[in-house]
């Protein structure tokens, strides 16, 4: 099962949705790049993205909208490395951060606000926490479930819990962003880039 497959991949390499867990090399980034870049190639060993698969690794329930908790864990202040900011400074990034991005102030942003903000240019704002690190109680679930689904005939159907198939979705999602990513590396002139003026027969 290829969910299955990617788990066992993450382990073996480092995987697409953690940070150094494993023996991926991660990308070299200027020490002048934007905060985004360095959390990529830190955080998930990845040197190319766009706005949308940015978002989609961050939406860490798959509902399509990034809450303030999920805006808090991107920026790693769920990781032990930030314990020590205090709820008044949280609360604040989460403000800053709304404020540029919530553009219909609905208290989430949604995958078109974010990619407007960044198709126009725009970059989130190094916060001053660190690299972003998501912590390791993820890691440790997979670890769990990997060899409680080993068996590589296991299918999405033949799980139980909730938590479980919930769980495996969201690597699935993660898989087809990571494939398509390589997909758009591959190809040099991406048309959907290409103003409509410009294209073929357009």
């Amino acid at each position: 099962m290829r969910t299955i497959a990617i788990l066992a991949l993450s382990f073996v390499g480092g995987g697409l949705a953690h940070g150094d867990h494993g023996g991926s090399q991660k990308p070299m980034v200027d020490e002048n790049a934007d905060w985004m870049t360095k959390h990529m190639a830190e955080e998930h060993h990845i040197a190319e993205f766009d706005a949308s698969s940015f978002f989609s690794l961050h939406d860490f329930d798959s509902d399509g909208r990034w809450e303030p908790e999920e805006i808090l864990r991107t920026y790693g202040l769920f990781d032990d490395s930030n314990k020590h900011i205090l709820k008044s400074r949280r609360d604040e990034i989460t403000r800053q951060l709304l404020a540029l991005l919530d553009t219909d102030s609905s208290g989430y942003v949604t995958r078109d606000e974010f990619v407007m903000f960044i198709n126009e240019g725009k970059r989130l704002p190094d916060m001053a926490t660190g690299p972003g690190h998501h912590g390791d109680d993820e890691y440790e679930y997979e670890i769990h479930h990997w060899e409680k689904y080993h068996d590589e005939n296991t299918k999405l159907e033949d799980l139980t819990h909730p938590e479980d198939i919930e769980h495996f979705k969201k690597h699935e999602q993660m898989e087809d962003e990571e494939e398509r990513i390589e997909a758009m590396n591959r190809i040099q002139i991406i048309e959907d880039n290409i103003p409509g003026k410009f294209r073929r027969g357009g």
